[in-house]
């Protein structure tokens, strides 16, 4: 053995023999209880690690366990638990000074357990907010609703370390009351560099999202608000790639709204508003239950601010672009206090000139029917409208107008009786409408539609008013005037309607025909009251035809 080989040899043992006596001389677990007080301190709530090892090659401690007590406001079972633990420390500090200087936090695939209360608040606001020994660390009275907070001024622990890294971690999300099954997001991942609670601290976080959506966050938080951790400043943009939200938890499957989202989002927050902005491409939009999916991608634009203290927003401006006009939605929100997912609205949505065939896959969003299975074809569509109350018991208020605008495959003579009958409607497979103008409102109880105005080529001047119940169910009543000299009555129709107008003339200028529409808007029932408005006539049927030659 030549003398090189002999020194590397001795140099190996002299290594070995040294981890060997740091192992020995160093007692992992001494430094348990000083790590324990310092973590529960620095998060306000109880932490228990298990048994510890120094582990030199990664010049750390390696806990055999990780149990992080929840905000007792919510849940007495544990927030966080993991199997590793990871605790980076100054060896040198630690082997010769025996002294405990902490570098970086490393949880690997931990379980995490997020609840969200029915006021909005979360289990993890808390966290980090200390309070003194008279209340329950970092949570609320026992007797408190979940994320209220009672007790001493509060102040935060401080903590610097390099890095601190949470990998593959399993989170579930629980509702407050639990009225559906948990939600599951795997493969978490967490990254806070140069971590303090008293200064801004980069971030990156990248999950798996029910469903098989991801998304990922980076920017910037902090310095941490001491007096309310959740309301600390944040700078992060946001990318989500086909998010659903009703397997993420975001969206109440009971309201019939699912969507697969791409979003790319800029959020930002001094600690007292939060402004928020962004592009949304949403694919398989549905807006009602029983719908049919969107057929094509619905982008939409969105800038918003809320007030955190307040727990109100603004929509400043959400827009869909439909062709070469656009959809806005602009106004105010406030949170329930009662329950998160119903906030009080009151918003305005308005477009003008809308083109009816870029409007189609919105249409089918809507699950809006037509008799018959008849299409909505050409024209344009506007509406100025108002949203207000509670968002499950919203009302919605204003005026639609339709112009050049024709239902292709609906034959409207051919579903009105009475006058049928007599004149020998032919109307054909399409119903034109020269304009449309209707006044709705809108709420649970059904659809309450009056000032209709109508031109219908062929037909002539509908008005009146009517209803939509819950269940479809069409109870409307109108009046015809002004038919023309072909079309819907041809020359009998002609002088039937002119008659029972009133005019005697080939004008028709009288009070009209009323007609009752009822049944469904799949399948209308159109009755033309000709007994009526013959009864108050001094002629007979016979005379309207004129003398026979």
């Amino acid at each position: 053995m030549n003398r090189w080989a002999k020194i590397l040899l001795a140099v190996v043992g002299l290594v070995i023999l040294a981890v060997v006596a740091i192992k020995l001389f160093v007692n992992a677990n001494t430094f348990r209880p000083a790590i324990e007080k310092q973590l529960t301190t620095t998060l306000g709530r109880d932490v228990k690690v298990g048994n510890l090892s120094l582990s030199l090659f990664h010049g750390s401690l390696v806990s055999e366990g990780l149990t992080v007590a929840d905000d007792p406001g919510f849940s007495a079972e544990p927030f966080l638990t993991a199997k590793e633990f990871r605790i980076g420390v100054s060896l040198q500090t630690l082997i010769f000074s025996r002294q405990l200087n902490l570098r970086s936090f490393q949880i690997e695939s931990p379980q995490i357990r997020l609840i969200r209360a029915a006021n909005g608040t979360w289990n993890f606001s808390s966290l980090g907010l200390v309070r003194a020994a008279a209340g329950p660390a970092g949570g609320a009275d026992s007797n408190a609703a979940p994320g209220s907070s009672k007790g001493p001024a509060p102040d935060i622990a401080d903590l610097s370390v390099g890095s601190i890294v949470i990998e593959d971690g399993h989170a579930v999300i629980v509702g407050l009351p639990a009225h559906s099954k948990p939600i599951v997001y795997d493969h978490v991942n967490l990254t806070a560099s140069d971590f303090s609670f008293r200064s801004q601290f980069p971030i990156g976080l990248d999950v798996t999202l029910p469903a098989g959506g991801t998304i990922q966050v980076t920017g910037h938080v902090g310095p941490i608000n001491r007096d309310d951790p959740a309301s600390s400043p944040v700078d992060v943009q946001i990318s989500a790639k086909r998010l659903d939200p009703v397997a993420a938890g975001l969206l109440d499957p009971s309201a019939g709204l699912s969507l697969l989202a791409d979003a790319d989002l800029h959020a930002t927050s001094d600690g007292q508003t939060l402004n928020t902005s962004g592009t949304i491409r949403a694919q398989n939009l549905k807006l009602k239950p029983g719908a049919t999916a969107a057929s094509k991608p619905i982008d939409l634009t969105y800038r918003g601010t809320f007030r955190l203290k307040e727990n109100a927003g603004q929509v400043e401006d959400a827009s869909v672009k439909i062709g070469d006009a656009a959809i806005h939605v602009n106004g105010t929100y406030k949170s329930n206090a009662q329950d998160a997912e119903d906030p009080v609205l009151n918003l305005k949505l308005a477009g003008q000139s809308l083109s009816i065939d870029e409007l189609q896959p919105l249409i089918s969003a809507a699950a809006v029917r037509f008799p018959n299975g008849s299409v909505l074809k050409g024209g344009t569509l506007s509406m100025n409208m108002a949203i207000t109350g509670h968002a499950k018991s919203d009302v919605i208020i204003g005026p639609i107008a339709l112009d050049n605008v024709s239902l292709v495959g609906f034959d409207v003579g051919s579903k009105i009786h009475g006058i049928a009958a007599l004149s020998g409607v032919k109307t054909g497979d399409t119903t034109n409408f020269r304009k449309l103008t209707v006044n709705v409102h809108i709420t649970d109880a059904g659809v309450v539609a009056d000032n209709i105005e109508a031109v219908i080529e062929g037909m002539g001047e509908l008005s009146g008013s009517g209803t939509v119940s819950p269940t479809d169910q069409l109870d409307f009543n109108l009046t015809v005037k002004n038919a023309p000299s072909k079309g819907i009555a041809a020359k009998v129709g002609v002088g039937l309607l002119t008659t029972l107008n009133g005019s005697g003339s080939g004008s028709g200028n009288g009070s009209g025909v009323p007609i009752h529409v009822a049944g469904t808007s799949e399948e209308p029932y159109i009755t033309a009251d000709v007994a009526g408005a013959v009864g108050k006539k001094t002629k007979s049927i016979t005379s309207i035809f004129g003398k026979k030659k």
